[in-house]
């Protein structure tokens, strides 16, 4: 069995609020520089920044960290992966009646909802209408971004 979403949140990994050189395979995405491997009570704190009706990309976050850490940007990978360990932690605490980081507040580029989240893209849609956004729907008919999501973005 393997690890649960809160051990994944708590772990201390040696990865973790690392720099590193930009690897040679992340050179024509990334350019030239450092980055910074996060970790998820890093990316925790900058999600409970957010406040609700506004929103944030994930570059966004992204580049935040990476000004945090002084580097010239934070792996784009891990901090996905960690947002992720963010949500369904988020969703744990939810469950116990305790404050929750809100990861629904942050979106892909462009605006496109995230279908890994908990509840996947409707679940993500549910929250931010419940905040006053308008989310549009693709050709199927479920949500796929939110409309006009520069006039709501959160300075980070």
């Amino acid at each position: 069995m393997g690890k649960t979403w809160r051990e994944k949140f708590s772990e201390a990994a040696p990865s973790h609020n690392t720099v590193v050189e930009i690897p040679a395979n992340m050179l024509a995405q990334l350019g030239q520089g450092t980055m910074l491997i996060s970790s998820p009570r890093a990316i925790d704190a900058v999600v409970r920044e957010v406040p609700s009706g506004r929103i944030v990309t994930l570059p966004d976050l992204v580049a935040r960290l990476a000004r945090d850490a002084g580097t010239t940007t934070a792996c784009p990978m891990t901090t996905g992966i960690f947002l992720r360990v963010v949500a369904e932690c988020a969703e744990l605490d939810a469950a116990e009646g305790r404050e929750v980081a809100p990861y629904w507040r942050v979106i892909k580029s462009k605006g496109r909802l995230n279908a890994k989240f908990p509840g996947g893209v409707f679940g993500q849609a549910e929250r931010l209408q419940a905040e006053g956004h308008q989310v549009a729907r693709n050709r199927h008919g479920a949500p796929s971004q939110l409309e006009d999501f520069e006039r709501c973005r959160h300075k980070l």
